[in-house]
């Protein structure tokens, strides 16, 4: 027994535990060898990116997009690293789609340990023109897709901490300090979802739905903190992808005027912050928003 600072008498379970899990070193605690990830529009660049980062780091990989094709080949790829990596088509605005990806995982796999939220697109177009049917493309796939896809997997991963405490795994019911954890969700938001933009770049859905994803995690790991399910997201700033490319060429000297860094993101600049939620290193670390942004929004 231990007493505090004011003499009361504790519990030296919660030091025990700390103690225990206190010999596992920073390798150990960003290893995810093992560990299963799928990635929602991993076939290409900033999915494409963190699962590599993943995979390198010993995950199994499950890459879905709507395009399957461009995922087998990503697949192929990651299987060099020495993982397992599978390909599927998902379409996130469909919930039969997505719960086939979830049970494909499970049948392939037999568990879930991680949910990357990346797919996303965007609409160029000033509020006065922007058609309805344009905006809500936009919102159904960066917002309710985030949101139908940590539904489908939420669910495993409840399931799968109700097993866990169910064979007495959990010190008799109740979660304890620096355990390994049972579900990890990252959303890709971005640091158009901290605010506004200048007149040049007109996307007011993108602007508003990852505002939304940022919003929806914060809510999200509180609900589903009981569960051990820690929900992040990412806010990555300007990076050379498919998506962004031609908006890059128009502005660049605009935007790298706003990067105190003075350069875009890179190939490889998503991996770590990736890693890091996806792994043990982070289990103490929930509803927080990850900027990688080069210090665009510290200005």
């Amino acid at each position: 027994m231990l007493k505090d600072a004011a003499g009361t008498t504790q519990n030296s379970t919660v030091q025990n535990s700390t103690t225990q899990n206190s010999t596992r070193n920073v390798k150990q605690l960003f290893d995810l060898t093992g560990r299963v990830a799928i990635i929602t529009g991993g076939s290409i660049g900033l999915g494409r990116q963190m699962a590599e980062g993943l995979a390198e780091m010993g995950a199994n990989i499950v890459l879905c997009a709507r395009k399957q094709e461009r995922c087998l080949q990503a697949a192929e790829e990651l299987q060099q690293l020495g993982v397992k990596a599978i390909a599927l088509a998902c379409d996130v605005k469909s919930p039969a789609s997505i719960q086939e990806v979830v049970d494909a995982t499970l049948s392939q796999f037999g568990k879930i340990d991680v949910l990357i939220n990346n797919a996303g697109i965007s609409w160029g177009a000033p509020v006065e023109e922007m058609r309805l049917e344009d905006w809500n493309k936009v919102i159904e796939t960066n917002l309710t897709g985030t949101f139908l896809c940590a539904q489908a997997v939420g669910k495993v991963m409840i399931q799968q901490n109700r097993e866990k405490l169910s064979q007495g795994k959990l010190n008799q019911g109740k979660l304890s300090q620096g355990r390994t954890t049972q579900g990890k969700i990252i959303n890709i938001a971005s640091v158009a979802g901290l605010g506004g933009a200048p007149p040049e770049l007109s996307a007011p859905g993108y602007h508003a739905s990852k505002g939304g994803v940022i919003a929806f995690t914060k809510d999200l790991a509180c609900k589903w903190a009981a569960h051990n399910i820690q929900v992040n997201a990412i806010a990555p700033g300007w990076f050379p992808t498919h998506m962004s490319s031609r908006v890059l060429e128009h502005h660049q000297d605009l935007f790298l005027s706003h990067i105190p860094l003075q350069r875009f993101g890179n190939e490889h600049d998503l991996k770590g912050a990736a890693v890091f939620l996806a792994s043990d290193a982070s289990n103490f670390v929930t509803g927080h928003v990850l900027v990688v942004d080069g210090g665009q929004s510290a200005w």
